[in-house]
């Protein structure tokens, strides 16, 4: 989480928008064989709480339960030019949304894994227009069965939620519409719209 409080918005609706949007994290963990990391789908509960799945063969994956991970969700981001500033007296910075969530992470059962992967598969699936949406029973019940022992499904639930939100806050408004500008011309829209609708 950056320092800087103006980049710590203090807004979980916020937080919670950014996970549901992204649906994609790194999940961290101490473990006897170092820190590691993997990358995952995610799936929010909406009551405090985020669920995932890895490969079996992941080497984190025996070591999640119980354990105390750090899932982070990042958004858009961004290079800052100085030359986007009136002043000539800048340095080059980068912006960027992210989320840290922090919390203590629990195995699901064989039904909570096919309850998550419906869930992910349901809310991915809506967001493509055309055709109809895939759903685990069209499937064979033997495929399903096959990558259902391939992976695991875990819960960490949410005790600290540490966001950064870094768009040019700490900037005038005059400023922030110049970098916004230049944002847009760059080919970085995601980050200029941020801005436009979160740093004002």
């Amino acid at each position: 989480m950056h320092p800087d409080p103006h980049f710590q918005p203090d807004d979980r609706a916020l937080c919670e928008a950014l996970v549901e949007e992204v649906g994609f994290a790194m999940i961290f963990a101490a473990t006897s064989q170092g820190p590691r990391v993997v990358h995952a789908p995610l799936v929010s509960t909406r009551d405090g709480a985020v669920q995932f799945h890895v490969s079996r063969r992941n080497a984190i994956a025996a070591h999640l339960d119980g354990a105390t991970a750090l899932c982070v969700v990042n958004g858009p981001d961004a290079y800052i030019s100085p030359r986007w500033y009136s002043q000539a007296a800048q340095v080059p910075t980068w912006n960027y949304v992210s989320v840290e969530l922090e919390g203590r992470v629990r195995r699901m059962d064989a039904d909570g894994l096919h309850g998550q992967l419906e869930a992910l598969t349901a809310r991915h699936e809506s967001r493509i227009a055309q055709g109809q949406p895939w759903t685990l029973d069209k499937t064979p019940a033997a495929v399903i069965e096959a990558m259902l022992k391939g992976i695991v499904g875990f819960e960490l639930e949410v005790q600290q939620w540490r966001p950064t939100f870094k768009l040019s806050q700490n900037k005038p408004a005059s400023e922030r519409e110049r970098v916004i500008a230049g944002l847009e011309e760059a080919g970085s829209p995601g980050v200029a719209q941020l801005m436009r609708s979160l740093a004002a």
